[in-house]
């Protein structure tokens, strides 16, 4: 073989051994990502962010170093509260296109800790899972958005904009949560569109991805406080005016009533996909739930209302959460007072719930009030966006033959901050989760799926490389 033969074979076989080792080089670094996402969140477990107190500039402490190492910039905004701060890491793009933001809370709500069956603060990984407050909500997520940020300046992936990496305090209690920091800190998180809790990846039984839904709404999140009067004297004079039996029949009225079926625009198409990628008999239960005859949607919500994710969707919905009454065993109080909370869907008058909830108790002694001015609702996400259409073609890539829809968040995030300002928002828990998963949310041994955290990881990288790679 002559040189001149030599030189023409690597000339043409040169470009293909390129593809072949960065091929190689990037299912690599992909095996990698696994392993590196569950002990980021193992250790963001570790730091222990009950909301109260929240102490969430532990995960600084935690997530800084890391983010400096790679060329972020980063910043730390403290509250007036102590130990209380958001944190930032930006990763620099050329500029040519407004940032990108990656929000995700670091406070968790506390635990009942003789209830778990292990120690919910210490990011155990046992059985494919770690387990762990906030394994779930929103620490999970926090360390799949984190990792698939690192991951971008970790392959040198040119930018045309800014990534934003947002930590944020007090979302699931307190004062200064996004709202406090965007009123003086708007330019830190100012972007075209952002990415946020919301949506679910929804495993079928046999593990298999079944949808993923992207969340452009929230439900408002509403209190409404019950007070009950009667005369206080000795228990061993009971009266027929007893302000715990009062407010126990205004609770049991409650309990048995039932919010009309009401489909916004998003969540009707949300259900005719459930139609298309269900089996019957439930195909037809959502076919019927979207049909607008009466009798047949309320055959359909009869049986699409077991699970609870779908009835919380598809109505506003009454929860008792906190009650008060008495103060020593042998005195009958004078007054009994319970929390309600209603979660509101889009475009519902509050006032007109409150109204709904007094025809339903029907007792004039009964006081019913807001427990605090209801906050305006923020407009819904447009799906004309870069961002929700590369996060709509990565899903459906990660997740082959997938239906991918719109719909309203059943509970409420801190999106707000940004969408009052006009800044869509995208909510998604970028991993597959199934009923046992959901269930333990805000309850006993919270966990997430080692594989599924692998799966979001390769999805919201991609989805980024998609809408902010040059």
């Amino acid at each position: 073989m002559t040189d001149e033969m030599c030189n023409r074979i690597r000339h043409v076989i040169a470009p293909f051994l390129l593809c072949a080792i960065a091929f190689a080089a990037w299912h690599l670094s992909a095996a990698q990502t696994p392993d590196q996402t569950v002990a980021l969140l193992s250790e963001l477990i570790r730091a222990n962010t009950s909301n109260p107190p929240g102490n969430e500039g532990l995960i600084g402490d935690v997530l800084g170093p890391r983010f400096k190492a790679l060329g972020f910039d980063t910043d730390i905004v403290p509250t007036p509260e102590p130990g209380k701060s958001h944190f930032i890491a930006r990763l620099r793009g050329d500029g040519s296109k407004r940032p990108i933001l990656l929000a995700a809370h670091a406070d968790v709500v506390g635990v009942e800790r003789e209830k778990w069956t292990l120690d919910p603060f210490a990011g155990v990984v046992r059985d494919g899972y770690v387990f762990g407050r906030g394994a779930l909500d929103f620490k999970g997520g926090m360390a799949v958005f984190a990792r698939a940020v690192m991951m971008l300046a970790e392959r040198k992936v040119p930018l045309a904009r800014d990534v934003i990496f947002l930590v944020e305090a007090d979302e699931e209690q307190g004062r200064y949560n996004t709202t406090w920091l965007a009123q003086d800190h708007w330019s830190k998180i100012d972007c075209e569109f952002a990415l946020n809790e919301g949506g679910w990846i929804v495993k079928r039984p046999d593990g298999r991805v079944r949808y993923v839904s992207i969340s452009t709404a929230d439900k408002i999140s509403v209190s409404v406080v019950l007070t009950s009067r009667g005369t206080s004297t000795h228990s061993s004079m009971p009266r027929p005016d007893s302000a715990i039996f009062g407010l126990a029949r205004a609770l049991a009225k409650l309990a048995d009533h039932e919010t009309d079926v009401t489909l916004t625009p998003s969540t009707r198409r949300f259900f005719e996909m459930l139609a298309r990628t269900s089996t019957p008999p439930m195909s037809t239960q959502f076919r019927d739930l979207t049909s607008g005859d009466p009798d047949r949607v309320r055959r359909a919500d009869r049986e699409i209302s077991k699970d609870p994710l779908l009835h919380a969707i598809m109505r506003n919905t009454i929860a008792p959460v906190l009650m008060n009454a008495g103060f020593r065993a042998n005195v009958i109080p004078g007054s009994a007072e319970a929390t309600v909370n209603v979660r509101l869907l889009p475009g519902t008058d509050p006032a007109e719930m409150l109204r709904e909830i007094q025809r339903v108790i029907a007792d004039p002694s009964i006081e019913v009030r807001f427990g605090s001015q209801p906050a305006a609702a923020a407009p819904a996400s447009s799906e004309d966006t870069d961002l929700y259409r590369a996060l709509e073609k990565q899903s459906r890539a990660q997740f082959p033959g997938v239906d991918v829809a719109t719909y309203v968040f059943q509970a409420g995030t801190d999106a707000r901050a940004w969408r009052l300002r006009g800044v869509p928002v995208y909510g998604i828990y970028p991993y597959p989760v199934d009923a046992v998963d959901l269930e333990r949310m805000h309850g006993n041994d919270e966990r997430v799926s080692v594989d599924s955290l692998r799966q979001g990881t390769e999805l919201i990288f991609r989805t980024l490389v998609d809408v902010a790679g040059r």
